[in-house]
């Protein structure tokens, strides 16, 4: 009767502990099923010395000097990376402006269920090169104004930042590369689409659609393009005007 009694408490304590441990297999394998967000591998062609670009939970965090690291006349004489522009109209040089340096949070995975949403005035979005992209005004008014200010890559200082109101020709003339990330996350490319090496016919009104991009691994995924059009009086292409699809 007593071994009777001891195998009986021994598979009691069997069984207890296969329990706990299934409960503990569940727990884990719900974790796996919610998932957990990861960075985009478009993340990996941004500027390293100017970006530090990190998951925070179902976000990713991009902080940046907004110091761009290619030439323009806005680093001003003496600097490695000055470019001399004598038909730019001069704001104040980038190491001379206040603070270059921005923080954007975006969703890891856009929302594209939701209502589109207009662009405002100031930083719209990240570049590649690390500084900030702009929208189509500047200050309350059109960029037009502003045009004779903006350098060779359709930049210039005003408020405050370096940033791209056009595309970007430093790293992105007429081809499919990526242009930076905006406020919706969602990413923004040159005016040609990786998926079929020509002009995008398909874009709607934020000049996005569906396809594959260089960094999908063969999946379709809804991005931006800088629309191949000639804005106004300044004899480019504007990098974005909105609005955005992802909130």
């Amino acid at each position: 009767m007593k071994n009777l009694l001891k195998l009986s408490s021994l598979l009691a304590v069997l069984v207890s502990i296969f329990m706990a441990c299934s409960s503990d297999n569940d727990s884990t394998d719900d974790d796996d099923d919610e998932g957990t967000a990861t960075l985009h591998a478009a993340f990996e062609a941004f500027n390293t010395d100017a970006t530090t670009i990190y998951l925070d939970g179902s976000n990713v965090v991009i902080e940046t000097t907004g110091l761009p690291d290619h030439e323009t006349v806005y680093w001003g004489e003496g600097n490695a990376l000055y470019r001399e522009e004598p038909g730019v109209a001069l704001t104040p040089s980038i190491m001379t402006s206040n603070n270059n340096a921005v923080t954007i949070t975006v969703d890891a995975t856009p929302n594209l269920t939701g209502n589109t949403v207009s662009t405002q005035v100031n930083t719209i979005g990240i570049a590649v090169s690390g500084s900030s992209l702009f929208n189509d005004q500047e200050g309350n008014g059109a960029l037009d104004a502003a045009a004779a200010s903006l350098d060779w890559t359709g930049a210039h200082i005003g408020p405050g930042v370096y940033h791209y109101h056009l595309e970007p020709k430093a790293f992105s003339d007429d081809d499919d590369n990526l242009v930076g990330i905006l406020l919706d996350g969602v990413f923004l490319y040159g005016r040609k689409c990786n998926s079929t090496g020509t002009y995008p016919t398909d874009l709607d009104a934020s000049g996005g659609h569906t396809s594959t991009t260089q960094y999908t691994d063969g999946q379709e995924e809804y991005h931006y393009h800088i629309i191949n059009e000639i804005y106004s009086t300044t004899g480019s292409y504007l990098a974005f005007a909105g609005p955005y699809q992802g909130y």
